[in-house]
């Protein structure tokens, strides 16, 4: 029996330890030589598939491919392109299993977040209609810690160390000069309908006066006047005033705080920047003198302070999804499930996608504070682990030094192009 090769393809917003999971697939998948055979990546994720770029990872070294670990960002790249229903467009995923066909492709594993496990899913039933044997893992990447039957997902901890290291940072150059100077600062975190990493940031407090004094999140109602009363009150007792939000903060009525009136490539509402609303509000209504600064790219890109344990799990789904897949496994995702007791541990289940796909998983609300402005003590014990240890990469000249991929592609054998 000929041996099946392997496809993988990272999709959506990147991680700075999405790179790690891609180690921990293409080592492992090195490992098991009687069973897999080459391991090709998508150029440019799920579209390298429809257009037939595959990228023949075994043209790199293993000194590369280690390497993975500790750089950033999508070293076979990303893309957001969201593959709408088998019934709108059969065409996709057939063209996807006659490229898997042609290259006997028989071990499909998706590294992702919501989208992706739906796709994953979608391809797993569709190989199974066509009677083309597939076995399809989907590997949980996203730094919004939404997806459900796992304890957490890779990508997060390390945008939560960022974003509480950067405000308690940030709050401590504030209050240097809140006599004289910037009364308020606002930080933009991202995280569209679950608050997930604006919460993080409240790590950075260990007591009442430190920063954030004010988080707004997603999940609960903004409501103006009880914000500015609370800003008004800290500057008054503090001398200056904290304030993480995401993204996804919103009124009553669901409306983002800062629509801006278009959608991105997977249907969701673009959003045109709630730090800059809220400092218009804060400066129209009270006066103080502000600053506001956007996290946007560089807390899913900081590397150089990613958390140890993400490094870890990250590698971990990665090598577990391979593991599972030689098993004869199919339609599942590497969970990660929390154990019991004091001290932190994890081990890696298996979870279904069919229970995996299209579930969004919000911050509960005994996680966030009363007041609904900061998180309480059950929120700190549930994130404080997942921050814990560092895994700096190596450095040269006073700079990070990150692998960079041959991206050899391997020649196309179906005679039709498909376009995207």
């Amino acid at each position: 029996m000929t041996k099946k090769n392997a496809f993988y393809a990272q999709s959506g917003g990147v991680t700075a330890v999405i790179n790690a999971s891609a180690c921990g697939v293409i080592e492992t998948a090195r490992q098991h030589k009687t069973a897999i055979g080459k391991v090709y990546a998508g150029n440019n994720g799920i579209i390298g598939a429809l257009r037939e770029e595959l990228i023949d990872t075994g043209k790199e070294s293993a000194k590369t491919i280690a390497a993975l670990k500790h750089t950033p960002s999508g070293a076979f790249g990303s893309c957001r392109y969201k593959l709408k229903s088998l019934e709108q467009n059969r065409a996709e995923y057939e063209r996807l299993i006659d490229v898997f066909k042609a290259h006997n492709i028989g071990y499909f594993f998706y590294n992702g977040g919501g989208d992706s496990a739906d796709t994953c899913l979608k391809i797993s039933q569709l190989s199974q209609t066509l009677d083309y044997p597939l076995q399809a893992i989907h590997v949980p990447k996203t730094i919004d810690n939404d997806l459900p039957l796992t304890d957490n997902c890779p990508g997060f901890g390390s945008v939560a160390k960022y974003v509480a290291v950067s405000i308690r940072e940030a709050s401590l150059d504030v209050a240097s000069m809140c006599d004289t100077s910037t009364k308020v600062f606002i930080m933009e975190v991202m995280g569209r309908h679950a608050g997930w990493i604006a919460a993080a940031a409240g790590l950075a407090a260990d007591s009442e006066a430190d920063g954030p004094h004010i988080i707004l999140f997603p999940e609960i109602a903004f409501d103006r006047d009880k914000f500015l009363k609370r800003v008004q009150r800290c500057v008054k007792k503090y001398g200056y005033c904290a304030i993480v939000a995401s993204e996804g903060a919103q009124y009553k009525d669901g409306t983002f705080l800062a629509d801006a009136g278009s959608k991105d490539a997977f249907g969701h509402t673009q959003l045109g920047g709630v730090a800059p609303t809220l400092a218009t509000l804060v400066k129209d209504a009270l006066g103080y003198k502000y600053h506001w600064a956007v996290a946007d790219y560089l807390q899913r890109a900081a590397r150089h302070i990613a958390s140890g344990t993400d490094v870890e799990q990250a590698y971990a789904v990665g090598k577990a999804a391979v593991e599972m897949a030689v098993a004869g496994k199919n339609a599942v995702m590497p969970a990660i499930v929390r154990g019991k007791g004091k001290r932190y541990t994890w081990r890696i289940e298996e979870a279904p996608l069919a229970k995996v796909a299209n579930v969004e998983r919000k911050m509960p609300r005994n996680y966030i504070s009363a007041d609904g402005f900061g998180i309480t003590d059950k929120a700190r014990q549930y994130l404080q682990p997942l921050i814990q240890g560092e895994d700096y990469p190596p450095y040269r000249h006073g700079l990070p030094v990150y692998t960079r991929l041959k991206k050899v592609l391997v020649p196309q054998k179906l005679k039709t192009a498909f376009r995207v």
